[in-house]
């Protein structure tokens, strides 16, 4: 079996530094081969790409840009009304992933618009996210880039992506991607580990139910699930996307763990 690859989510790890690039360094320094960002709109991709260069470090995956955060925005890929916000958020990943050479860029459904109860615009917004996919997978074919979809439950993710052309340049690890929220919408970890294995491109990890490192108290047993991954054959990475109970180096010991156990 291939050891898992790890890679350090630089919006939620070594934010004690203020800069993307400076974390992207304390990422490699810790031993990490890869990074990714949730929204790192307002930094320079050209000095993320110079260490990333520099350090031998891949930048795995990028977030669409999230819309107006102090709006409630979270993503808007199936927000009806905002299609012309989402192409140009997309074209804007897009433009950075060229730069960072990153081939996964995360598209971001978003949440139910403010004051709107969910199953009056469900429908309405799952027609909008098909809409956006079908425009977001021409727009990556041509650039060889693959899209990865969440906030959707399992199968309702596949239903979705079923709906878009030119499938090879979708991966839906769904809340299949993100362990945490999988964990809270889902459950049923392995059964849906083995079952949407074939159409996952990336996995996340945070305990629940503290978002904390897979190691601290919680509901998931991650040495568990990456053996499970491991039998599976899972050649992907796997992010750290989860907030240090204290500060990041402290909280590392689980993955040098790991790393330690496979040499």
């Amino acid at each position: 079996m291939s050891a898992l690859k790890f890679c350090a989510n630089i919006s939620w790890l070594f934010t004690e530094l203020p800069e993307f690039s400076q974390r992207a360094q304390a990422a490699a320094r810790a031993g990490f081969q890869a990074v990714e960002a949730a929204w790192l709109y307002d930094s320079d991709p050209g000095e993320l790409r110079s260490v990333a260069e520099r350090t031998g470090l891949e930048v795995a995956l990028i977030n669409t840009p999230p819309g107006d955060l102090k709006n409630g925005d979270l993503g808007l890929g199936a927000v009806p009304g905002r299609e012309q916000d989402f192409r140009q958020g997309l074209d804007q990943a897009v433009q950075y992933a060229k730069i960072l050479n990153c081939k996964r860029i995360h598209l971001m459904a978003g949440r139910v618009p403010t004051g709107t109860a969910r199953p009056a615009i469900a429908v309405e917004m799952e027609a909008t996210f098909v809409q956006n996919l079908k425009y977001a997978a021409d727009i990556l074919a041509k650039v060889i880039q693959n899209l990865t979809l969440q906030s959707f439950k399992s199968h309702e993710a596949v239903e979705v992506a079923e709906c878009a052309p030119d499938s090879r340049h979708l991966f839906l690890p769904p809340p299949v991607q993100d362990v945490y929220h999988w964990q809270i919408m889902d459950g049923n970890l392995t059964q849906n580990l083995q079952k949407y294995f074939p159409l996952i491109g990336h996995v996340q990890v945070a305990q629940v139910p503290d978002r904390h490192e897979p190691d601290s108290p919680g509901e998931v047993n991650f040495l568990y699930l990456f053996n499970l991954l491991e039998k599976l054959g899972y050649q992907g990475y796997v992010g750290c996307e989860y907030k240090p109970a204290g500060s990041t180096e402290a909280g590392l010991g689980w993955v040098r763990k790991y790393w330690e156990g496979k040499k």
